[in-house]
């Protein structure tokens, strides 16, 4: 079986590169000794431990808390929409890209077409098998990562290879409801794993490899280059890494393909998007709007997140483990430099040092494992920053899930490196006994050679004591919730999503839509759409929860309009998924309605749900009859008119051309031009102020007096 590190069989201190750099002077005439190979199985046997228990019990937990997201429904809509042939879209004829992740559709949908599943119980596995196979590639990036330390700062101590930023990711409630919600948290972890493993062995190949080493190169920049299309702001993530790969000692050819294979499937996507929806982004990302800055509630989501785990102690041990591996590392190295300064042989010829030469060191710098863990964590960190400047999201610790998990990729395993001469520590100067293959000659040990012996008993004291730290934190708070999860969504905004479902419905592991009929107000939904499905109407939901109001079409409707039912609810999943397709479904929010996403953000609203478009607007744009006593009793008869005014306004009517309008080679030249402008474009919420800021004629009051 082939070792975590891939070496050679020498048992001594080596460089970045893997040439010997300190050998130790007992095993130079024994590359194959058995203490060598002892020490690559004892790590190797360590890890193999480590990464199945995490495993398991992160795939126990994760399938204990079993469930599928109301926002976890809204992908399979279009899934359905898909096989229907109607086309990438939430309803049928209207263009509109209501999922975040373009990966995460097509995944579920080729996974759904090859299997023939349910598509609940297609997201539930696709989502928990990528959720649990990213711990392990995770933690074989960092054994890979650390495979050259193996011996620690001598080079000749014991080794294991301990889970540890694993334990604190799985440990994390929210890391467990999220692996199988439906939602592409699992697919994003699966993605940063994958690309963790593709950097580490980039940074261990160096440059100057060979072919394979060259096809390695290119699949690590495609990998890299999805980033956009497993969720958006990944874009962080995926960027560095190609700047990374970029600047590396490359040759142009090379430079010129990594561009070409990391850009060909995201930018070929960006077109098809900006002519097929008329958009830079998906209608979420428009929707849910990352102008403007909400750090108060950002810090507030930051809290909700470490305050019922004690998170910030597990970040603080991480930190410090960080540290003592950054100083073991840097000793390891300087007593590599110091044997090759006594190893060099003097010389009058000094080599002249240019900008070229400076430039081309700096570039071999950055293919190197100290390079590929500064871009991951400062990936990480930009990412938790975003989230706290966007003000975080109304689901607990979900979108944080994600940047945590990258920013401990290089502590998801850790060294615990035994010194193998213990006696250097508090023996004489005079000689040590050889302990290596029952060597009976006495070995002189320097004082250096003590000093570093002395160090690395103390970094693996420390060491030890941070992981049984974490394990204890983990023990301790793996099964902790929030302060009345699941009953109340409190001042903030932030809810437990998972508990807040399991207790309104009386159902541990909520999966399939029909589990979400149990929720207030759906079954009479169902009943008001099987009522008026020939007749069509505005079902808008009432206070009441067995009952929904219903703005009826005219009884003669205009030449070229249809008769369709629209469901206009907030929670977007389990009314699409209940509802046939040919019955039109939206939400106030905006994520599958235009109009309501191009609206203003509200200052003080709700995060995640801070854009409310007012029901007038869905009468006055579906046609409805908009006079009482056939219009809903609590809608305003002026505001109805108003609103159908206001969507005479030129940009809007362009706008809903654009994915309303049939779709021809002419309508994808107009869209890709229009993307643009409509990305940016935002109405006033309420009609009169829309009116006016499209200079239109306010319409007299239908009740005057």
């Amino acid at each position: 079986m082939q070792s975590i590190d891939g070496l050679q069989s020498t048992d001594g201190v080596r460089s970045e590169g893997g040439t010997d750099a300190v050998v130790d002077p007992r095993t130079t005439d024994r590359p194959q000794s058995s203490a060598g190979r002892a020490r690559r199985r004892l790590a190797a046997v360590s890890f193999l431990i480590g990464a199945v228990a995490v495993t398991t019990f992160f795939a126990i937990g994760a399938w204990q808390r079993r469930w599928i997201a109301d926002d976890g429904l809204i992908v399979l809509r279009t899934l359905r929409n898909l096989f229907a042939g109607n086309g990438p879209v939430f309803n049928a004829g209207e263009r509109v890209e209501a999922n975040t992740s373009t990966a995460w559709t097509y995944l579920l949908w080729f996974w759904a077409w090859i299997t023939d599943g349910q598509l609940e119980y297609v997201a539930l596995w696709v989502a928990l098998v990528c959720s649990v196979a990213a711990i392990p590639i995770a933690m074989y990036g960092g054994a890979r990562l650390y495979g050259r330390r193996l011996g620690g700062i001598t080079g000749d101590g014991w080794t294991l290879l301990l889970p540890f930023g694993a334990i604190i990711y799985v440990a994390i409630p929210p890391a467990r409801d999220f692996a199988t919600s439906g939602l592409e948290n699992g697919l994003c972890i699966f993605w940063a794993a994958v690309l963790w493993c593709q950097l580490v062995a980039w940074a261990r190949r160096g440059p100057h490899a060979g072919p394979r080493a060259a096809a390695a190169t290119l699949a690590l920049a495609f990998t890299a280059g999805l980033a956009p299309l497993v969720r958006p702001e990944l874009a962080v993530f995926g960027g560095l890494v190609l700047v990374l790969v970029f600047f590396a000692p490359l040759g142009w050819k090379m430079r010129l393909g990594v561009v070409l294979v990391a850009g060909a499937l995201p930018v070929g996507y960006q077109i098809f998007r900006m002519g097929y929806y008329a958009l830079l982004v998906p209608n979420p990302a428009v929707a849910k709007d990352a102008s403007g800055a909400k750090w108060e509630q950002g810090l507030s989501y930051l809290t909700n997140l470490f305050g019922p785990y004690a998170l910030v102690l597990p970040v603080v041990v991480a930190v410090v483990a960080g540290v003592i591996l950054v100083v073991g590392a840097r000793l390891r190295a300087d007593a590599k430099r110091n044997a090759d300064a006594a190893d060099e042989t003097p010389t009058d010829s000094l080599e002249a040092v240019t900008w070229r030469s400076r430039l081309a060191a700096l570039s071999a710098r950055l293919q190197s494992s100290t390079a590929v863990v500064s871009v991951v964590v400062v990936a990480g960190l930009i990412l938790i920053v975003y989230w706290i400047r966007q003000g975080g999201d109304f689901m607990h610790g979900r979108v944080l899930l994600v940047p945590l998990f990258v920013t401990l990729l290089p502590l998801m395993v850790v060294p615990l490196t035994v010194p193998a001469h213990l006696g250097a520590v508090f023996g004489s100067r005079a000689s040590q006994k050889s302990v290596i293959d029952d060597d009976p000659e006495p070995v002189t040990v320097s004082s250096a050679e003590r000093r570093r012996t002395r160090a690395g008993l103390v970094g693996a004291v420390a060491m030890a004591g941070l992981w049984v730290t974490v394990l204890i934190w983990g023990i301790s708070t793996h099964a902790n919730v929030l302060p009345n999860a699941g009953i109340d969504i409190g001042r903030s905004g932030i809810v437990d999503e998972r508990r807040f479902y399991v207790t309104n419905m009386g159902n541990e592991n909520p999966v399939t839509a029909e589990d979400y009929l149990a929720y207030p107000r759906m079954s009479a939904m169902v009943e008001k759409i099987d009522k008026y499905h020939e007749d069509g109407g505005v079902i808008l939901p009432s206070f009441n929860y067995d009952e929904w109001y219903v703005a009826q079409l005219p009884a003669v409707m205009p030449q070229g309009a249809k008769r369709q039912v629209t469901v206009y609810f907030l929670n977007l999943g389990m009314t699409s998924m209940n509802a046939p397709l040919d019955v039109r479904v939206i939400d106030q929010m905006g994520l599958a309605y235009p109009l309501a996403a191009h609206t203003e953000r509200l200052e003080d609203g709700r995060i995640g749900h801070d854009k409310i478009l007012p029901s007038e607007w869905v009468v006055a744009e579906a046609g409805a009859y908009p006079r009482k006593p056939v219009l809903p009793g609590y809608l305003d008869e002026d505001l109805v008119r108003q609103a159908q005014v206001a969507l005479q306004c030129p940009e809007t009517k362009d706008r809903f051309a654009s994915f309303e309008a049939p779709w021809s080679f002419s309508r994808f030249k107009h869209n890709l031009k229009q993307a643009f402008t409509f990305n940016s474009y935002r109405i006033q919420r309420e009609p009169e102020y829309e009116i006016a800021r499209c200079g239109l004629e306010m319409p007299p009051p239908v009740n005057p007096g």
